[in-house]
């Protein structure tokens, strides 16, 4: 999955995703950019 990385200023394939919820119920996927290692989000459903 593909999320932008605020680091790089990419998009960039993420490392490790995995499902989270955010504080207001909506769901998201974390993971970390293969390249710098910042955490990296993607809000909504994962596909």
């Amino acid at each position: 999955m593909e999320a932008y990385c605020l680091k790089c200023r990419t998009k960039r394939e993420m490392n490790s995703p995995k499902q989270v919820t955010l504080k207001n119920g909506r769901p998201a996927t974390q993971g970390s950019c293969p390249v710098c290692g910042t955490k990296i989000f993607r809000i909504g459903k994962s596909s």
